[in-house]
């Protein structure tokens, strides 16, 4: 099923006006997929579920299971021996997308202006929006424009509006490194109770390298409960309470800490060192919140 340009721009502009998140479903999907001339689109999409996503991407399902994957939906565009393939991964938020999407950037891809974000060369491309991660490729070394045509019309019928998290945008721009913000789902530092972290690189005017976190516990009990399991984990007294915290971390070094409210706020670095200033950027993340 193809759709006209004229019902492509009334959804378009539906969507514009009531903020709605509209392409989720296989059909929806494929619904979205505009008509490129001289490419067909296949009849049948394919359909994964956490049960069987081994069969189609193997050993790299756990990770996208992790971060919450509910349904893949596999399509493709063909033009005689050559394809373009669609793998819309859908996961439970927007979020949890968008994490799996920080999870696979690569150095050796170029940033595009498509759907909350994007990374491709001339035979791949890969975005978020809403809450589906979608990976493309193709066959053809002149299919450039079509990939990418395609990638923006499925990115802009998904989510005209994709985006970064929106506690992501609160974080200090100062010393910020490009493109390495990212949302954890789970086992942050490799604790299992850090869940749900909000994360960015950063370089402090010494040029010391660490990252900034946000961790949503969705509560205050929440967050405390995070910290209790983390300070059993240290083997620090109990004794805690919101404000300003030295998590002593004997795997990650000294983790300068806030907790407010729902919130748990701190700075690591990789190497377990001091970071200047870790109090002025956790100071500043937790004003904006």
């Amino acid at each position: 099923m193809q759709m006209s340009s004229c019902k492509y721009l009334a959804i378009s502009l539906f969507m514009l006006a009531s903020g709605l998140v509209y392409a989720q479903t296989p059909v929806a999907l494929k619904a979205c997929l505009p008509e490129v001339p001289g490419w067909t689109i296949a009849n049948e999409a394919e359909i994964f579920s956490p049960d069987n996503l081994f069969d189609r991407i193997n050993g790299a399902a756990p990770l996208f299971i992790e971060n919450n994957f509910r349904e893949m939906t596999s399509l493709e565009y063909k033009k005689g021996d050559d394809y373009i393939t669609i793998q819309a991964y859908r996961h439970a938020t927007p979020a949890d997308a968008f994490g799996m999407y920080s999870a696979e950037r690569s150095s050796d891809l170029t940033y595009l202006p498509i759907g909350g974000e994007a990374q491709g060369d001339d035979k791949n491309l890969y975005f978020f929006a809403g809450s589906v991660y979608v990976k493309m490729w193709t066959s053809s070394d002149a299919a450039t424009e079509a990939l990418r045509q395609v990638g923006s019309a499925l990115a802009q019928c998904i989510d005209p509006q994709a985006d970064y998290p929106s506690l992501l945008k609160l974080f200090p721009a100062e010393g910020k490194q490009p493109y390495t913000e990212s949302y954890i789902t789970a086992s942050y530092i490799g604790h299992e109770f850090l869940k749900s972290a909000y994360v960015a690189t950063y370089k402090n005017p010494a040029d010391q390298p660490f990252q900034l976190f946000l961790i949503d516990a969705q509560s205050n009990e929440g967050a405390e409960e995070i910290l209790k399991a983390y300070f059993t984990f240290t083997k620090q007294p109990l004794d805690y309470q919101e404000g300003t915290l030295l998590i002593k971390d004997r795997y990650n070094g000294d983790i300068p800490a806030l907790w407010k409210g729902q919130y748990i706020i701190g700075v690591f670095n990789e190497n377990g060192d001091t970071i200047e200033g870790a109090d002025s950027f956790i100071n500043q993340l937790a004003k904006s919140l």
